[in-house]
């Protein structure tokens, strides 16, 4: 591994530091917030100087959106599609491992802004996360997919800000609804039939 040479004010630098920049903001504006997490911050976190910082990215808000597109939560492949859980357990699975505190929720709520790229950016992820649930339950039968991908969708973001208001776990509770809106949209006769194929 190529050592890191240092700047005349023993900053790193070198390979990695884009990664070091995304790595050092997503733990920052996780911890305390983006308007509350300043450039300086970022550049010392990074170990990075403020002129590579913006080498890498123009500005803060670039910045912000760069760490949204980066944020991978594994949800969409190892969760909707898996081959050994039926469509009505992929749907309850969701609560298990959704992160505490979903950044695009986050971004939404800290910049006002709606033609800022992070708040696009989020309201397409947003967009097409519902829209697996949706195609999810309609797999698993559900009488009105739509309208159960959407209350699923709205029970886990829910989940996500109320556990991050309380500071407490509240997906539990969370998927326990689920199961009752989920039950409720599958007739039972479709429910056995998806899990015997699923079989």
């Amino acid at each position: 591994m190529t050592e890191l040479k240092k700047g005349p004010q023993g900053v790193r630098r070198g390979r990695g530091a884009r990664e070091r920049i995304l790595t050092a903001s997503q733990q920052l504006f996780r911890d305390q917030g983006i308007n509350s997490t300043g450039m300086d911050q970022l550049c010392a976190s990074a170990e990075v100087s403020k002129r590579t910082l913006y080498q890498h990215f123009p500005g803060k808000d670039e910045l912000i959106a760069e760490c949204l597109r980066q944020f991978d939560p594994d949800i969409l492949p190892e969760v909707f599609d898996r081959t050994d859980l039926t469509p009505r357990e992929r749907l309850l699975a969701i609560f298990e491992i959704h992160a505490p505190l979903c950044p695009f929720i986050a971004a939404a709520v800290e910049i006002p802004n709606p033609a800022h790229p992070a708040r696009a950016y989020a309201s397409d992820y947003k967009k097409d996360f519902a829209a697996r649930l949706t195609d999810t339950a309609r797999e698993a039968g559900a009488t009105d997919p739509e309208q159960l991908g959407e209350q699923l969708a709205l029970l886990l973001d829910g989940a996500s800000a109320r556990s991050r208001v309380l500071n407490t776990d509240t997906f539990a509770t969370a998927a326990a609804i689920a199961a009752v809106l989920v039950d409720n949209a599958i007739p039972a006769e479709t429910a056995v039939a998806a899990a015997s194929l699923a079989n």
